[in-house]
């Protein structure tokens, strides 16, 4: 059930939307470029998405649907899971006796018609739908689960209530029987579980004056997800703490704990942080699923003469490797795929980590416990007697674990490591201010790696040209005749190519993907401690000077990479500038 090129031609001419000549080469376009010709007529701006999907609708005799401003009774959405819902681009609307009306993206998608069919025992009536339409409805889930978590509030009544200042005496006692309450249980369950199946890294609890807002963070953005009463806020930290094995009764200082959420499906490590606020205390966690992964370092967005020069010092038998950059950027996630290559029959490695994020074979790895005095320093100076070839640091925080890992770097170990500095030649400064002396760091530092994670577009996206504006505007932030030059060298421009005439790529709102982006991919600049930087390092060269050494020596800058990804259509110009200014 498809509509054919030549029947949707036949309506858009007859209908006098489309002139044949415009048709003809929009078809041939389509055909060079692998894509729907119904696409690329709305990409030139032809005709409205809207549109051609009542066009599709009228031809496949399917009825068509506009839901972006309707609110769907919330009996009738949780018929269709979210996470189906979400996956398969598909919602249920209005039911009407055994009727029930989904509206869906995709027409020949009869699977997943046929599992509501029989989920819900009910007869489906397919109707045809706009990406806009599928957001505004999948929006209201969350508004559904609010409106569930405040019935449970509005019926327990008697059992979430703030603890009042005056009962510090029954305080812990009392919330620790709030935290074993079956409606604060399902309300910090589902919390958790939505948020693993949208696939966030992190969920912020934020106490305000009158409510508690809960926020999600996918793909590196903060998504408002809901408010709740702020009588659960007590309920909800309570259950929290008691997860983590926390203090209940402190509501001063800051606390962090961990706990982990196992079912068929998934496994997952928690890392929860809880900070005193004027309101409150606001609780963030970590999400970190357990399973072990299969990286490549090549998967997380490194090519070219950068993936090179860190499988070239993977080699080398001692030294440090260190990747650099803000918290959430997947520093840790680069070590583990530099230690997927090196774990190897022959090599002993060990490691040092808060926390440990995947579980690796044949890597024994220890988790930080500073309650017990377990630090990176205290870790580190047990693992070097543990006869390691190779360690890794989760991260070097203070002058002791600095010193350490320059020793073991010296005395014939390769160390992996992580720094926060917003660039490579950042880090060399950075181990100086921790009493590093340049001398050491110039001889143990072999390569500085450093990264940012920017969203990927989906499959379908929007080519366009940057305007005489924009590349003003790019001026502010970059060198445009450096990036020129190294789109001349990938190939990606010709010879004589202007800037002008470069095509990128933006997102596009499509059928199978509503928000244009999907999943993340890392932006990198690799630099390679050369005799030219170690002299540089001696002399006590600032941060400037080295990154104007290493890009001189053909470094090429995170930023410079993202271009090179966004030409590629991998992501878009937008997306670099969001992570890359600060």
């Amino acid at each position: 059930m498809k509509v054919e090129s030549q029947q949707l031609k036949a309506f858009l001419i007859d209908a006098g939307l489309v002139k044949e000549k415009e048709f003809n080469k929009a078809q041939k376009k389509a055909e060079k470029s692998k894509q729907k010709v119904g696409d690329v007529l709305v990409s030139e701006g032809l005709i409205s998405q809207e549109e051609l999907i009542k066009l599709e609708a009228y031809i496949l005799g399917i009825p068509f649907v506009n839901l972006e401003k309707e609110i769907i009774d919330p009996k009738v959405l949780k018929i269709i899971p979210e996470p189906i819902a979400r996956s398969h681009n598909i919602v249920a609307f209005r039911k009407k006796a055994q009727d029930l009306e989904v509206a869906m993206l995709d027409p020949e998608d009869l699977r997943t018609v046929e599992f509501i069919k029989k989920k819900a025992n009910l007869k489906i009536l397919p109707r045809l739908t706009t990406p806009e339409s599928i957001k505004n409805v999948l929006r209201q889930y969350a508004k559904t689960l609010e409106a569930e978590f405040g019935e449970i509030i509005k019926k327990e009544a008697g059992v979430i209530k703030p603890i009042k200042e005056e009962e510090i005496e029954e305080e812990k006692e009392e919330l620790r029987k709030v935290a074993e309450e079956l409606p604060v249980i399902r309300i910090v369950d589902t919390l958790m579980k939505h948020a693993i199946l949208q696939r966030a890294s992190d969920i912020h609890i934020e106490p305000t004056e009158k409510e508690v807002i809960v926020r999600y963070r996918i793909d590196g953005i903060l998504h408002d997800t809901m408010t709740l009463p702020k009588a659960a806020s007590s309920g909800i930290v309570a259950r929290i703490k008691v997860l983590s094995n926390l203090k209940l009764d402190e509501h001063r200082l800051p606390q962090d704990g961990r706990f982990k959420v196992e079912t068929e499906e998934y496994r997952y490590s928690i890392r929860v942080s809880v900070l005193p606020i004027f309101d409150g205390e606001k609780i963030v966690m970590r999400l970190l699923p357990e399973t072990a992964k299969a990286f490549t370092l090549e998967s997380l967005g490194l090519r070219g003469e950068a993936l090179e020069l860190i499988q070239h010092n993977l080699k080398k038998p001692v030294g440090m490797i260190l990747v650099t950059g803000p918290t959430g950027c997947g520093k840790t996630t680069t070590l583990y795929a530099m230690m997927e290559i090196l774990n190897e029959p022959g090599v002993n490695i060990s490691t040092v980590e808060d926390p440990v994020e995947y579980r690796m074979p044949r890597i024994n790895q220890t988790q930080v416990r500073p309650k017990i005095g377990l630090t990176f320093a205290s870790g580190l100076r047990s693992l070097v007697r543990q006869d390691p070839d190779i360690i890794m640091v989760g991260e070097i925080r203070d002058n002791e674990t600095t010193g350490l890992v320059i020793n073991a770097a010296l005395t014939g170990h390769l160390v992996l490591s992580t720094l926060h500095t917003t660039n490579a030649a950042g880090a060399i400064p950075r181990l100086i201010d921790m009493e590093a002396e340049p001398f050491l760091i110039s001889s143990t530092l072999n390569v500085i790696l450093a990264q940012r994670l920017v969203r990927r577009l989906c499959k379908e996206k929007e080519k366009y040209k940057l305007k005489d504006s924009e590349i003003k505007n790019l001026k502010k932030y970059c060198d445009t005749v450096r990036i020129l030059d190294i789109l001349k060298d990938e190939k990606i421009a010709k010879p004589r190519d202007t800037l002008k005439n470069i095509e990128f790529y933006r997102p596009k709102t499509t059928k199978e993907c509503p928000e244009g982006y999907t999943g993340r991919i890392g932006i990198y600049e690799v630099l390679p401690v050369t005799e030219t930087i170690k002299e540089l390092i001696v002399k006590g060269a600032t941060t400037d000077q080295i990154q104007a050494q290493a890009q001189k020596e053909g470094m090429r800058t995170m930023i410079e990479d993202g271009f090179i990804k966004a030409a590629q259509g991998i992501t878009s110009i937008e997306e670099v500038l969001r992570v890359i200014i600060e």
